[in-house]
């Protein structure tokens, strides 16, 4: 994978950069969580430094291919500014006379930025043609390309892979440290080695738990899924998600485990409540004793003590879903203990990204305080299954 050194010198070039900046916004359209924004910054600063004209490409939410305000870039524009302490100027459409017209503008090491590229129709099309078509308005924009916007590598999107075979391109700091992170869980991890995945669905991490298995030596499972996990083993889970299409899978999955020397770790008790509410009240109860009328919202105290030891007794973890509803205070104990455990691993510990970041910063965890934070849950886990990602096959040769 070409990086930014086998770009050469890039001074009065102009460099498209694929950034990933779909930040959370609440009710009035402000950031609640920068952390994707925050990450882009060493790479563009990077390009600052060499004399570069950057124009920044990144989506927000899922428009849909058309112009949604709600949608727009301008609080990521304008975050980005004060991060990089210069202006960074928001062009009014993506490809249109107000895109030209900024990239025209630009002197060397200035950085501008395309509106929401999922505007357009093209960018996301299964139609090869369409998206090639719209790449090729991107390329006028630039001279090389640079890919640093790990959370959208899993996608065969304009932006993303298509410029990509256009112009010269390489990845950025933010990819090329995201799948070398990568490549030290699948390749070679040091042991012990724990995954611990929460989150609402097992469905969502089907094909992840299935190739974990195979490297991992301790899978600790909480949140939503963990349901369907108890349900396997012949338990009551009262009203908590459960999804019954996947019991046969989740047998599966633990006479694997048993069969291969391989642990899965479930809780032993559960805080539930009676409705999913922050205002519900909670009860711990045992895992197998789940009440008919009680729903699951996080893992009970004993379970996150346990969850803990065998996190900060490890040399290596992934960590990818909360264990409970971890916005509400009432249910965020269980993940507040793998976090905080997560800080004392000797070794290499990786959040996963996606919820588990907004949670761990919510929850007043800085970034440095864990081995690598990363931008794209996604991504992560599609290249933890196994998966070909084509905004990084794009990069090759």
């Amino acid at each position: 994978m070409k990086t930014l050194a086998d770009l050469g010198d890039l001074s009065g070039q102009r460099v498209l950069v694929r950034c990933d900046l779909n930040v959370p916004l609440d009710d009035s359209g402000a950031i609640t969580d920068d952390g994707r924004i925050r990450a882009s910054v060493p790479t563009l600063e990077q390009l600052r430094r060499a004399g570069a004209r950057i124009v920044v490409m990144a989506h927000l939410g899922r428009p849909k291919g058309k112009v949604d305000p709600r949608y727009s870039l301008a609080p990521a524009a304008a975050r980005l500014g004060e991060l990089l302490g210069t202006d960074v100027r928001l062009a009014a459409d993506v490809v249109g006379e107000s895109a030209r017209q900024v990239v025209e503008g630009l002197a060397d090491g200035d950085v501008a930025m395309l509106e929401n590229v999922r505007y357009e129709p093209a960018e996301e099309s299964k139609d090869e043609a369409e998206r090639a078509g719209l790449a090729r308005r991107y390329a006028e924009f630039g001279d090389v390309f640079v890919s640093d916007g790990f959370g959208v590598v899993h996608r065969k999107q304009a932006s993303v892979y298509d410029v990509a075979r256009l112009l010269p391109s390489a990845a950025g700091g933010l990819v090329q440290a995201e799948v070398e992170v990568l490549q030290r869980l699948t390749t070679e991890p040091q042991r012990p080695y724990a995954v611990v995945l929460g989150g609402a669905k097992v469905s969502d991490k089907l094909a992840v738990i299935d190739n974990l298995l195979k490297t991992a030596d301790t899978l600790l499972v909480g949140g939503g899924m963990v349901f369907t996990f108890l349900a396997a083993q012949g338990h009551p889970v009262g009203r908590s998600l459960l999804e019954e299409d996947q019991l046969d899978t989740v047998r599966g999955y633990l006479e694997q485990a048993e069969r291969t020397g391989k642990q899965i770790v479930l809780p032993t008790d559960i805080v539930v409540a009676p409705a999913f509410a922050a205002d519900a009240p909670p009860t711990v109860v045992a895992a197998d004793a789940i009440p008919q009328d009680q729903l699951g919202l996080d893992i009970g105290p004993e379970s996150a003590a346990r969850f803990a030891e065998t996190i900060a007794s490890a040399r290596t973890v992934f960590w990818n879903g909360p264990m409970g509803v971890a916005e509400w205070e009432a249910f965020a104990g269980g993940t507040r203990a793998v976090a905080e455990a997560l800080t004392r691993v000797d070794g290499l510990s990786v959040v996963g990204g996606g919820d588990s970041a907004a949670a761990v910063r919510a929850l007043g965890f800085a970034d440095d305080d864990f081995g690598h934070i990363s931008t794209g849950g996604g991504a992560s886990l599609e290249y933890l299954e196994g998966k070909q990602l084509p905004g990084l096959d794009a990069l090759e040769g």
